[in-house]
């Protein structure tokens, strides 16, 4: 059944941009609790353009053409010959590729037309997530260590800035941090960029007396479409935290635009003051956590593990090599379609377009394929009990079986394959998304299914004993030494009554044909069980024991089947008064 009903629902979902990698993933997408989003391309636009440059005298630029020559060479330098992308021209047009999306962005500020410097790169040290800085010493027009990461680390190792006209001035680093909150509290992050006059030795940088040639401020505009997605997961009951490297001015900027900050009671914390507290203090805060900024990967399988010891349902996304680990340990792992292939085959759950709102639709999904198979349960329970009651006190009766073998193979065909077809369709309703995420422990049959199948088991047994024992029904067809018009219309009626239940199976609603047009299967499958049985029975013959029926009993049959739609109709009325 989940894998008939997974099956069907994946194509919906490729088509809304949600590739399924492990089909335990979608269904247990539907219960998260909490789940732990990257900021950049998912509840962003992933969109990252410089918007300004600011010297370490709090200047600003809007555009480096505007930035005075000899600051401007130094900045181009610091920019060009300390990135992992590259510039590369295509039939005339620039374009930039290689590189992460900050590089790319950063590389997008230079000039159309950038000067040819004579300069040569003898040493590097690549960006690495504990440092916040990657390095590259250069020689020829210009000699020196060129280091380009987070404002903190590299305002923390400067003692002097240039100013407007290349010239080495003193640093005060309360001017810049003013700016760096300034524009932090615009939802703007930053990137420092500074110089050394001393070398590389050995992979070691020097360790201060820096140069800072000032500050990149990159803006990612938060997507409509997140804000509204980030909202309906939060009535579903999910917890978002949103996981980023920026600084925590930044994050905060840019939570509250998204609608992920709304309390005083939402705790903010940074790598390094996770890194403080201990695994209960965690623990304590984790329903409350909004925001992790300028986290680090190893952050990210650390709170995984504390969230699921509290019992949470977990979902995680990533794109890097980095975020494999806390993605294999996730309930539900999410990558992004842009990130790594490692990424990719450490997820449940692949998400093509990088959106939040795609998140969201996983999360429906994984609902309505629960609800489906709970649907589906409904149905077969409320059959199998009745069958597996008639067929125990049928001999007690002094009567044999009144299915037979063949016939008892067709009821197993409805109920199984052809059921888990037509409940497989249904569609993703939105008002799955207001309901409580289920609990880890919670059985899969809740007392509301309970009720249905008890309720809709005994009446179609004390119906079926009604038929076969009460000389009254036995009235309405014809007389047989062998009963085989009475025995098949037994069959006729068993079926028929679970074409009608099915009906009362699909919707917890008063309406039966509730959304029935968002699964257009459905009505397809039981109009063929209809059929098939139709036809069985004037041409079943002796191999399906079946022999053709009249019109007076063949309503007998149709009435008495429906009654089983008033029957639960009063028990939903009678559960939602309760």
């Amino acid at each position: 059944m989940i894998a008939i009903v997974s099956a069907q629902n994946m194509g919906k979902m490729l088509k809304d941009n949600v590739l399924v990698r492990k089909i335990s993933g979608i269904e247990t997408a539907g219960s998260l609790n909490i789940l732990f989003s990257d900021k950049t391309g998912t509840i962003t636009k992933g969109i990252l353009e410089v918007v300004t440059f600011m010297n370490g005298k709090g200047l600003e630029w809007n555009s480096l053409d505007r930035v005075t020559p000899k600051l401007k060479d130094i900045l181009t330098v610091s920019i060009l010959e300390n990135t992992t992308a590259v510039i590369s021209q295509e039939e005339g047009k620039r374009k930039i590729i290689g590189g992460n999306g900050t590089d790319r962005a950063v590389l997008g500020f230079l000039s159309e037309n950038i000067p040819q410097y004579h300069v040569k790169k003898v040493a590097s040290v690549p960006f690495n997530s504990d440092n916040k800085y990657s390095a590259a010493q250069i020689t020829g027009d210009f000699n020196y260590t060129l280091l380009k990461g987070a404002p903190e680390k590299i305002i923390s190792k400067c003692s002097w800035y240039f100013d407007e006209n290349g010239e080495k001035q003193k640093l005060n680093p309360d001017i810049v941090n003013t700016k760096i909150n300034e524009l932090a509290i615009r939802a703007i992050r930053v990137l420092g960029l500074a110089v050394s006059e001393k070398g590389i030795e050995n992979d070691v940088l020097p360790e201060d007396d820096y140069i800072l040639v000032g500050i990149l401020g990159i803006r990612d505009d938060v997507r409509p479409e997140s804000i509204e997605a980030i909202q309906e997961v939060h009535n579903a009951g999910v917890q978002v935290v949103m996981i980023t490297g920026d600084r925590k001015d930044t994050a905060v900027a840019i939570a509250k635009e998204a609608g992920l900050l709304t309390s005083n009671d939402d705790v903010v914390l940074t790598s390094d003051e996770l890194l403080a507290l201990s695994d209960d203090e965690v623990k304590s805060k984790i329903k409350d956590l909004r925001i992790v900024a300028r986290a680090l990967p190893s952050d990210k399988s650390r709170l995984v593990r504390l969230a699921q010891e509290l019992n949470l349902v977990v979902g995680m996304t990533g794109d890097g090599v980095n975020d494999s680990p806390a993605l294999k340990k996730a309930d539900v792992g999410f990558a992004m379609g842009g990130g790594t292939e490692v990424a990719k085959e450490a997820s449940d759950i692949v998400i093509l377009d990088d959106n939040f709102t795609s998140i969201d639709k996983a999360i429906l999904y994984g609902r309505t394929i629960f609800n489906s198979i709970r649907k589906f349960i409904i149905f077969q329970l409320t059959i199998n009990v009745a069958a597996v009651l008639v067929s125990f006190m049928s001999p007690l009766l002094g009567m044999e079986n009144p299915l037979s073998i063949t016939q008892i193979l067709w009821v197993n065909l409805v109920m199984d394959t052809l059921a888990a077809l037509a409940f497989g369709g249904e569609p993703a309703l939105k008002r799955y998304m207001k309901e409580a995420p289920k609990r880890r422990d919670e059985a899969i049959v809740s007392k509301y299914m309970w009720s249905q199948i008890i309720t809709g088991s005994l009446w179609i047994f004390l119906l079926s004993m009604g038929m076969l024992v009460l000389h009254e029904a036995d009235a309405f067809f014809r007389d047989d030494p062998s009963n085989k018009y009475l025995l098949t219309g037994y069959f006729a009626f068993f079926i028929f009554i679970s074409v009608f239940n099915a009906f009362n199976a699909r919707t917890e609603q008063i309406n039966l044909f509730d959304n029935i047009k968002g699964n257009s299967g459905f009505l397809k499958i039981l109009s063929l069980i209809v059929v098939v049985q139709i036809c069985m029975t004037y041409f079943g013959g002796n191999i399906l024991c079946c022999y053709g029926l009249t019109a007076t009993e063949w309503l007998f049959i149709i009435i008495l089947s429906f009654t089983i739609v008033p029957i639960d109709l009063i028990r939903k009325l009678y559960y939602r008064n309760k």
